[in-house]
């Protein structure tokens, strides 16, 4: 990190801020930051792809939410110079649904299908020829006068993007050319992220506000750009066009999010293990119905997060605090 009076200055421009805040996406992979990995290796898909004249390969991104899955799909169709076109799992209920979706491709183009996990069976089984062969088959008719209507699609290229991998079908994942699981991100790899944004969004940022502002995120870009509009807001409100550490301390005070990035419920489950079952084994369900939350919410969004800290552990008995998460915040909960 840099000195700590040291300034990232943000680019002027001529843009409503409304268009600024759209514009916090990346638009190329120099603008993405981390995820070289994955840069690597679609950076040669592309390359492949081009050099062979044919569309990219179908892609599937998984992870947790927030960490950039839809925009490393935007950046690859840019990067290609394709039409990008989305849509959701369970925004598609009917075959005709897909139909009109896949037939109204233009060629080389980019099908982005977000929670593609929530996809029905039956609107599997149709795109599986879709993304094979480039045909789509529609049953038309019942009984014994039913027939198959068979119509040829352009070259396209499906990305998906998937919370719970576990949920995909087996067929539909095989049928994928390459998946990509997107991890947590660093806390420097974000700071520079948020610095990045705080440019797109023409304002100023103090390096120390941008590491402070990364260390509560949760290791999430979603989370991170959240918070930095949040601080924005104080700031403005404030008259300021600089956001310095005091400002972000002060912000996510408000928002009760503390140093280690845990919000209210975060703590109500960890006071909820420590305090309430004194240290011991905790059933999900029951933890659940005492923090008053679902045990799929549990599950899925804060346990992620509680066991990358190293603040529980699961067990086959059940969820346990840590020693860490025990010295930390039993003293507050006393």
């Amino acid at each position: 990190m840099s000195d700590k009076n040291s300034v990232t200055k943000a680019t002027l421009s001529n843009e409503s801020e409304e268009s600024l805040e759209r514009s916090v996406r990346p638009t190329n992979f120099s603008e993405v930051i981390g995820r070289e990995k994955e840069k690597k290796s679609l950076n040669i898909m592309i390359e492949s792809a081009r050099k062979r004249k044919k569309s990219l390969d179908h892609i599937l991104f998984n992870g947790p939410p927030g960490l950039g899955k839809t925009t490393l799909a935007f950046v690859v169709a840019k990067e290609m110079g394709v039409p990008f076109h989305v849509t959701s799992g369970s925004a598609i209920e009917k075959a005709g649904d897909l139909a009109a979706i896949l037939t109204s491709l233009e060629p080389y183009s980019i099908l982005f299908i977000d929670e593609i996990h929530r996809l029905k069976r039956t609107i599997e089984e149709i795109l599986y020829p879709s993304m094979e062969d480039k045909v789509l088959d529609i049953v038309i008719g019942k009984g014994p006068n039913a027939r198959t209507l068979r119509i040829d699609l352009p070259e396209f290229t499906i990305v998906g993007a998937t919370t719970k991998l576990s949920m995909l079908s087996a067929p539909l994942r095989d049928r994928f050319g390459m998946n990509f699981r997107l991890d947590f991100y660093s806390d420097e790899e974000l700071s520079t992220l948020i610095k990045q944004a705080a440019s797109m969004l023409d304002i100023l940022i103090e390096d120390d506000a941008s590491f402070e502002i990364a260390k509560r995120s949760r290791m999430t870009a979603r989370i991170a750009i959240r918070m930095l509009k949040r601080v924005r807001d104080l700031a403005i409100v404030n008259n300021s066009n600089m956001i310095t550490k005091k400002l972000v301390n002060e912000t996510l005070d408000m928002l009760d999010v503390d140093e280690h990035g845990l919000d209210d419920q975060d703590r109500n489950i960890l006071k909820s293990l420590i305090v309430r079952f004194d240290g011991h084994p905790v059933g999900l369900n029951t933890l659940a119905a005492s923090v008053s939350e679902e045990a799929e919410t549990i599950k899925s969004v804060y346990e992620p997060f509680l066991l990358k800290k190293g603040f529980i552990k699961r067990t086959s008995r059940g969820r346990l605090p840590t020693s860490k998460a025990i010295n930390f915040y039993s003293p507050l909960f006393n």
